[in-house]
């Protein structure tokens, strides 16, 4: 059966279009004009998803996301903004209220189509998933605990759905309610902060086996962070109280955890002391050493980030950091193409000052 999809937007050309587009692509489609005539729509439509755009007149996108957050039967479809404002307040602002995702105009008909793709597919796999918890036998509290009672992480994360991201999708936005560490099975993943000039700052880069999400998680907190699939990447969502049941059924895992989090907290504050005292030379090194040791390099070991990337996470100019890379290279410490760095001297690349 063909899904139903709300187009709710004031300009007459992009609705028009957008629902073309839409339909073309066998969706079922309903357009609305503004706000106020979207919401009564949705109420007798029951779309399976929502597109609105932000700005327009009698009720704007953020009004009708709030009034439909409150409505019990509409609370639930997945809500895509459209919108040609780009600044990230905007974003934010979106994203608190519960958006699902966010797409600047003008798109392409091909980003459109796969952001409505993914969310559906995403809402497909949690009935499925509930209509089979709900059809199983209720556990006592004694056959959870020995259910839950597992040797380690793996197989554990054995039983658990996988989720799947496209490169440069983003995974959590900064202000998100946080409900889950996320545990990298595939792939690479960046978390960055957007200052009020809307330049990135990155916060960090993650790879396979590798937990991310977690200070916020500890804290029970939203986001203080913005995450993004480096490149097509496959990961797993814990909730906090599966990480309880694990912990207290295996105490072994209690100290992997500690372990891991004292770990990260030393490295935290190193990283601080090297970027308020350290040269660049010495920044940019340690960070290509730290990369090299973190991310899950391949068979030439080479390390694969944009120059963009690599600057903001040592936060240097783009320039500077070219320059930078230019004389590691005269000096045999790395060689690199325009996509990747490889270390030639760990050894010599320690030493740099």
């Amino acid at each position: 059966m063909a899904k139903k999809v709300l187009l709710i937007e004031d300009d007459r050309i992009v609705r028009e279009n957008t629902s073309e587009i839409l339909e073309l692509a066998n969706y079922k489609v309903k357009t609305a004009e503004n706000g106020k005539l979207g919401i009564s729509l949705a109420k007798s439509f029951l779309p399976d998803i929502i597109v609105c755009d932000i700005l327009m007149p009698e009720l704007d996108g953020y009004g009708v996301l709030q009034i439909i957050s409150k409505i019990p039967e509409l609370d639930q479809i997945p809500f895509i903004f459209l919108s040609a404002k780009t600044h990230h307040q905007d974003l934010r602002k979106g994203m608190e209220l519960g958006a699902d995702d966010y797409i600047n105009k003008p798109f392409e008909e091909s980003e459109l189509l796969r952001a409505l793709e993914t969310r559906l597919k995403r809402v497909e796999a949690f009935d499925n998933k509930s209509k089979t918890t709900k059809n199983k036998p209720l556990l006592n509290q004694s056959e959870t605990t020995s259910a839950i009672n597992i040797k380690d992480l793996d197989q554990f994360l054995s039983h658990k759905q996988l989720f799947k991201y496209k490169k440069g999708e983003t995974i959590y936005c900064q202000g998100n309610k946080s409900n889950h560490i996320f545990f990298i099975k595939k792939g690479s993943v960046k978390t960055y902060k957007i200052n009020e000039f809307s330049k990135e700052l990155i916060t960090g880069f993650y790879s396979e086996n590798q937990y991310f999400g977690y200070a916020s998680f500890i804290a029970r907190q939203p986001h203080a962070e913005y995450s993004k699939a480096i490149i097509n990447t496959e990961l797993y969502k814990i909730t906090y109280d599966e990480i309880s049941a694990i912990i207290n059924n295996n105490h072994n895992m209690l100290f992997e955890f500690i372990d891991f989090m004292v770990s990260k907290n030393v490295s935290y504050k190193d990283k601080m002391l090297l970027f308020a005292y350290g040269s660049v030379r010495k920044k940019t090194a340690e960070v290509l050493l730290n990369l090299h040791k973190d991310l899950n390099l391949n068979a030439k070991k080479e390390i694969s980030i944009s120059r963009s990337d690599l600057a903001d996470y040592i936060g240097i100019a783009k320039e500077t950091l070219a320059r930078t890379l230019h004389d590691f290279k005269e000096e045999k410490l790395v060689k690199f193409t325009s996509k990747t760095i490889t270390i030639l001297d760990t050894k010599l690349l320690k030493k740099v000052q």
